[in-house]
């Protein structure tokens, strides 16, 4: 896939305001749009496939969560053979593989075949989000990373509300098929826009795998402290989100609102702030330390959930609207911390990201589908006890990772207390030959 020409990168990466990183930012903005938008385009169909196919709540979520868990096994293979293809290449072959598949979905003949499509959907996304965190790692410059990452994940935040909002009043019109179609027409767009965009990776290096060196760099990534707690963090941060919008549409649907499905992804214009939260979030990471920033997060989405619980229609879409804002938060400083962490530790970055969005995936996949039949056998109350209890045990993993020292010979935030966050000090970054180029802040590891 060839690119446009840009200007050569420093040595650390692209420079903020630079056409490098502007169209880095641009594509992985489109990219992340168009991955998410397929991702999530028939959450808000749920009711729709009951309609149609005569199938439980709890089966009708299957085309979220098979597809989240087939993303999910599909992140541990892609993120290696990132390591060898490179990861743009991989970026490119996703996209265009997930519009195809999409659709297929769009035509699909029964319950079963629509299953299945979504499925495949699933291991055709992985190519995006297994890389995503790792390339921005090595192709920005270092000040301007929890940033890029911040917005690259307002990107996916925006293809999730773009995939929900925009079904859900076409299924109204025309019914599903058209809806899926539309979306997929929408993600070919955008993957038009990342092969034109998309600068070839030049801070790359192929790494060849054994299965010996593969199993030595898995072993690195999963006996870390720090590491696995932000894994759980992301699976169980994002299981308490997709719970609720799993659960929603049937709530509205039903006594006392029976809203139509065009009028309940309305709530879905929650998303943006989302996107802007994680922008936020990024920011004040690169200028202060996620270990302060990220129980904000944990605190807003608890809040979300507990208005959540009221009867009121208002209450109800602001609750959505906190536990969105602080989901992001949550996930956008601990994504782009694994990365931080995993190089600081000599550890596969690539490897550390798989992992983290494997759990994610599997929280999403596993948790989103309790919700349903928590709503199927509590009711609302039942969906909100799942939800903050998952979001609980976010806050325990928060309280490990403030509480982990920094690998051994780090100098940032943490280095002096293992349980404090400090200002960040300003670090030596040395050149290839050991000679120090440049002073920057650096970011929690």
């Amino acid at each position: 896939m060839t690119t446009a020409p840009v200007e050569p990168s420093t040595s650390t990466g692209y420079l903020p305001g630079s056409s490098g990183y502007r169209r880095v930012m641009v594509a992985m903005f489109a990219a992340g749009l168009a991955t998410f938008m397929l991702l999530y385009s028939t959450q808000a169909l749920l009711p729709a496939f009951v309609d149609e196919f005569g199938v439980t709540p709890t089966q009708s979520t299957l085309t979220i969560s098979l597809t989240t868990a087939a993303l999910a096994v599909a992140l541990l293979v892609a993120g290696p053979i990132s390591e060898v293809v490179g990861r743009t290449r991989l970026i490119h072959l996703s996209l265009w593989a997930s519009v195809v598949v999409a659709l297929g979905a769009a035509l699909a003949p029964n319950w079963g075949s629509l299953v299945a499509l979504r499925v495949v959907a699933g291991f055709a996304l992985a190519g995006l989000p297994a890389v995503a965190t790792a390339y921005l790692r090595e192709e920005l410059h270092p000040r301007a990373a929890a940033g890029a990452v911040g917005l690259y994940i307002g990107g996916t935040a925006m293809g999730g509300m773009a995939g929900r909002l925009a079904t859900a009043p076409i299924n109204d019109i025309a019914g599903w098929r058209w809806a899926l179609a539309c979306v997929a027409v929408a993600a070919l767009a955008c993957a038009v826009v990342v092969a034109l965009w998309l600068p070839a990776s030049r801070n790359f290096v192929g790494t060849p795998r054994s299965p010996g060196r593969l199993a030595a760099t898995t072993r690195a990534v999963l006996a870390d402290r720090a590491l696995v707690a932000l894994y759980a963090l992301g699976a169980t941060s994002v299981g308490s989100l997709v719970a609720v919008l799993n659960a929603l549409g049937f709530r509205l649907t039903a006594d006392p609102w029976f809203l139509s499905l065009g009028v309940i992804s309305l709530v879905y214009l929650v998303y943006p702030l989302g996107s802007v939260s994680s922008i936020v979030a990024g920011r004040f990471a690169d200028r202060i330390d996620r270990r302060e920033i990220i129980p904000v997060g944990l605190v807003l989405g608890l809040l979300g959930i507990a208005l959540t619980a009221f009867g009121s229609l208002p209450l109800i879409i602001s609750g959505v609207a906190l536990l969105t804002i602080g989901f992001f938060c949550m996930h956008s400083l601990a994504s782009g911390w694994v990365t931080v962490r995993a190089h600081a530790l000599g550890a596969s970055t690539g490897q550390a990201a798989s992992f983290y969005l494997f759990t994610y995936y599997v929280g999403s996949s596993l948790f989103g589908n309790l919700g349903a039949t928590a709503w199927s056998h509590g009711g609302w109350d039942g969906v909100a006890l799942l939800a903050a209890a998952l979001l609980l045990v976010s806050g325990a993993m928060i309280a490990v990772l403030r509480r982990t020292r920094p690998p051994a010979g780090y100098v940032g935030p943490g280095a002096v207390s293992p349980s404090a966050a400090s200002a960040e000090p300003d670090q030596p970054r040395r050149g290839g030959n050991g000679t120090k180029t440049e002073t920057r802040r650096t970011t929690s590891a």
